[in-house]
């Protein structure tokens, strides 16, 4: 191990010991909302092995209480969104192991191993990049992982999606525990399929024995989830209604899933529907348009994917520029942005030319990275409330504007600038084939 690669790691390690200083005093002493997250998704998952309807918010609360667990929340509010489950049922398939034990020890081991496997990742994504740009990317995973304290203290099943995600993906890229990799990988759609969907996809445009990867994910895929989605059809023959419902309730206009300025959770959203409902706050607006603007960018992206050469260049910049980009198309808090490990290797990987592209992919990623960090959020927040515009004046939009528009455009800005990197490399790389032949 080099000097440069030791430092960088001892940085990513530096940025794990915030994670673990968390999740010690999760363990300790349980503040108030943490592990929030986690209590809708555990009675869930009680609920169908008690053979109840677990979309049902009498059947899930019903039993909730009958385990003498009301303790956890007291809020109306918290307790609604306890009841409405929002997942699907292939999300039970990672669930049921910690569901067989009590509360007070499954929250307790669906945090350390989901916090276990959050720092894995960063350090899988750490040795991707290392190879470039050890310092730079130990630094960057340090910042990331240190403004990681919501995603920790939630136990949102966010953080075990990322994590297996970005777990497959070195094992893929690397060509080593190849089977885990599968699994992971797996076991991450079955829990949010709208994550690591368009990562899985980047193996299966790839070609080659990435494309056998991907397909061997799919088939573990169906293999751990079709059992557990007969079973909640055995239990609940209409949870596709159910489960509909429960996401039509937070979405009214001004809920708590709305990305509209009305919004209760206006300024935790980072999709381009927040940006764009500030200028027309109509979902037939601002839903179109965001597909408008998502779809040319995917299908330059596979077409490019399709027809560039194995290798370890297109690899990084591929997953660098699909990784923000799948962010912004639909509803996604800002916990979900740890998926930016994934450009982590892109950006090591530009950062050896030392020229104006590596020092606009240094800027972009490094303004995206602290645009979507827990803490500087925080205080960009606070910085625009501490404003007190008045409401409905161009004060009062400007000081929204600067709470939502950054995270959701430099998102956007970054997976373009890589997706141009990757598909010039393309292009050149067909130019210099064509010329050799």
């Amino acid at each position: 191990m080099t000097n440069a690669r030791r430092d960088g790691l001892i940085l990513v390690f530096l940025g794990s010991a915030v994670i673990v200083v968390i999740l010690g005093y999760l363990l300790l002493a349980r503040s108030p909302g943490a592990v929030h997250d986690f209590i809708s998704s555990y009675y869930a998952t009680r609920c169908l092995l008690h053979q109840s309807d677990p979309y049902s918010e009498k059947e899930l609360l019903g039993d909730y209480e009958a385990e003498g667990a009301p303790r956890l929340v007291d809020e109306t509010e918290d307790r609604i969104s306890v009841g409405r489950y929002v997942y699907p049922p292939t999300t039970f398939a990672v669930l049921v192991p910690f569901a067989l034990f009590p509360w007070d020890i499954a929250h307790i081991l669906w945090a350390i191993f989901s916090a276990s496997s959050l720092i894995l990742a960063a350090c899988l994504a750490f040795d991707l990049g290392a190879d470039h740009a050890p310092i730079l990317c130990g630094a960057i995973i340090a910042y990331l992982l240190a403004n990681s304290e919501i995603l920790v203290m939630l136990s949102n099943p966010s953080a075990l999606m990322i994590a297996l995600c970005v777990i497959a993906a070195w094992c893929f890229i690397r060509d080593r525990f190849v089977a885990a990799g599968i699994l992971c990988m797996a076991l991450s759609l079955a829990i949010k399929p709208q994550g690591p969907g368009l990562v899985w996809l980047y193996f299966l445009l790839a070609g080659g024995v990435f494309r056998k990867r991907a397909l061997q994910v799919l088939v573990v895929a169906c293999a751990i989830s079709i059992p557990f989605m007969v079973w909640t059809w055995m239990v609940s023959p209409h949870w596709i209604r159910e489960l509909q419902a429960n996401i039509q309730s937070f979405s009214y206009r001004g809920g708590p899933t709305d990305p509209g300025p009305s919004s209760s959770m206006r300024a935790e959203f980072l999709d381009l529907q927040v940006v764009l409902s500030r200028f027309h706050d109509s979902p037939v607006f601002y839903n179109s348009v965001t597909y408008l603007v998502f779809a040319p960018l995917l299908l330059i992206w596979a077409a490019a994917t399709v027809r560039t050469k194995p290798s370890k260049r297109k690899d990084f910049l591929a997953l660098a520029a699909i990784a923000p980009l799948s962010l912004l198309p639909i509803y996604h808090h800002y916990y979900d942005t740890k998926l930016l490990l994934l450009v982590v290797p892109g950006l090591g990987l530009l950062w050896t030319r030392r020229n104006r592209v590596a020092f606009i992919a240094l800027l972009l990623t490094a303004a995206s990275f602290f645009f979507t960090g827990d803490l500087s959020h925080w205080l960009v927040t606070r910085t625009a409330q501490g404003l007190h515009p008045a409401p409905g004046g161009s004060a009062g939009w400007l000081a929204d504007a600067v709470t939502v528009f950054p995270a959701p455009l430099l998102l956007l800005a970054t997976g373009v600038f890589y997706l141009w990197i990757y598909v010039e490399s393309s292009l050149i790389e067909e130019r210099i084939a064509s010329g050799t032949s």
